[in-house]
């Protein structure tokens, strides 16, 4: 068994289970102070319906997404004991920016909107919605920051075997940091979006809680076409990034084997690893060039000019990102279609578009890892670009121990996932309007 293989594999499906729940986290906060704003504005009980149903199903996701988190962190010191001496003096200083900036604030409040908001004002509840979407924003950024100067390092210096921060601005800042950031949210805020319209397209179909699923699938449908649409503009200016900065990702995402000028972007191809050729490809010619360089003639770098030891696995990471910006492309089209019935006055009546919407909530979760494994494959074989290899950044361990926690992981992981899916639905399922508006009466 292959210790670097197996430890990999194990980064993996943690930080695959973890990064299921952040987007929604992110992109449904901010959903969560908007309808808070217009409860304070208003003071119509609607906005508080609403603001009550999303907060319950954000509390579900936070907490598991917290507790995933917290495992993956471990694991920097248990499988990655290299790495962690190597990088400890540059990722210690956004983590621990992640944790007293971020974390705590959004934790605080989290627990006051969820525990304390019937003994709060309308302009308190609203204002602890707005910390708990900015302290999630800003604990995605400390985050993407420490990844990205993987990607990306920057304010440093090697000295003792180590890399050493020189500079905290330019390393948080790094080439990569706010390309990534804003790919990064705005996925999540698409995330958010389609589980909005989704869940309100479930009650429309039934005729069931229509106070709370109208105004909120108009929400979800305004709010996803914005961010679909700033989405096709954030991508290529992290293309671009990446077309500078690592070349070899590139070309792996494009199956670029040769440097070309006029260099195609791919629709379909199937990348031949072993004889280091597409077996066929579909393509625009010259628009790659365009979208790395502004130029339809200027040569892309293929993966033939760098060492075999050096290219990203290809075939992962080109299915990968086609697929992720098919996704991406599927989903903008659904938003275009939903905003003209909404504009018609026909989506509360239109049932294919509703199931569609219903049958389409797992699609940016798909995007969205994804997005991941293309960022993460197509950077290797480096764990920090350029400068440690990860065969050379994996702890001394007993493959067999990295295998059983492997499997104890992923039975968790599973059981995790199932609850937080069972608590989902359940809540959806259970949530009665008569039943909440005759409590509220009983209480009032």
């Amino acid at each position: 068994m292959d210790l670097t293989a197996l430890s990999r594999m194990q980064f993996t499906i943690t930080a695959i289970f973890h990064f299921f729940y952040v987007p929604l986290t992110l992109g449904l906060a901010v959903l969560i102070a908007y309808m808070e704003y217009k409860y304070w504005r208003t003071n119509d009980k609607v906005w508080d319906k609403m603001a009550r149903f999303w907060t319950k199903l954000f509390a579900i996701n936070f907490a598991v997404g917290v507790a995933s988190g917290i495992t993956m962190e471990f694991q920097f010191g248990t499988n990655w004991a290299d790495y962690s001496r190597f990088v400890g003096d540059i990722f210690g200083a956004p983590l621990a920016a992640e944790g007293v900036f971020a974390f705590f604030l959004e934790s605080t409040f989290i627990g006051l909107l969820l525990f304390g908001r019937d003994k709060i004002s309308r302009g308190m509840r609203f204002l602890s919605a707005v910390l708990v979407a900015f302290g999630t924003n800003l604990s995605a950024f400390w985050i993407i920051a420490a990844n990205s100067w993987q990607q990306t390092p920057a304010g440093y210096k090697v000295e003792g075997g180590r890399a050493i921060l020189t500079s905290f601005k330019e390393a948080v800042f790094n080439p990569s940091t706010l390309p990534r950031f804003l790919h990064t949210l705005d996925g999540a805020y698409v995330t958010a979006a389609f589980f909005v319209m989704g869940i309100s397209a479930y009650y429309i179909l039934r005729r069931k809680n229509l106070e709370i699923a109208k105004p909120s699938l108009k929400i979800g449908v305004v709010f996803g076409l914005i961010f679909a649409l700033l989405q096709i503009y954030f991508g290529d200016i992290h293309a671009k990034q990446v077309a500078v900065t690592q070349p070899a990702k590139l070309a792996a995402f494009e199956g670029l084997w040769e440097t070309k000028e006029k260099a195609p972007l791919l629709i379909l191809g199937w990348p031949d690893t072993e004889n280091e050729k597409n077996v066929f490809e579909i393509g625009v010619p010259g628009l790659l060039s365009y979208l790395a360089h502004e130029d339809f003639n200027k040569p892309v770098t293929g993966l033939k000019e760098f060492p075999k030891d050096e290219r990203p696995p290809v075939l992962p990471t080109f299915i990968s990102f086609h697929v992720m910006v098919g996704l991406g492309f599927l989903m903008a089209v659904a938003l275009l279609w939903a905003v003209v019935e909404l504009f018609r006055g026909k989506i509360y009546s239109n049932q294919l578009l509703l199931k569609l919407l219903l049958y389409f909530i797992p699609l940016p979760y798909i995007a969205n890892e994804l997005g991941w494994i293309t960022a993460e494959v197509g950077r290797q074989p480096w764990i920090v670009y350029g400068l440690l290899k990860t065969s050379d950044a994996v702890s001394k361990l007993d493959p067999w121990q990295v295998l059983l926690t492997n499997i104890l992981f992923l039975v968790v992981y599973l059981f995790l996932g199932g609850l937080m899916i069972y608590l989902m639905v359940r809540t959806v399922k259970s949530h009665d309007e008569a039943a909440i508006a005759l409590k509220e009466k009983e209480v009032a």
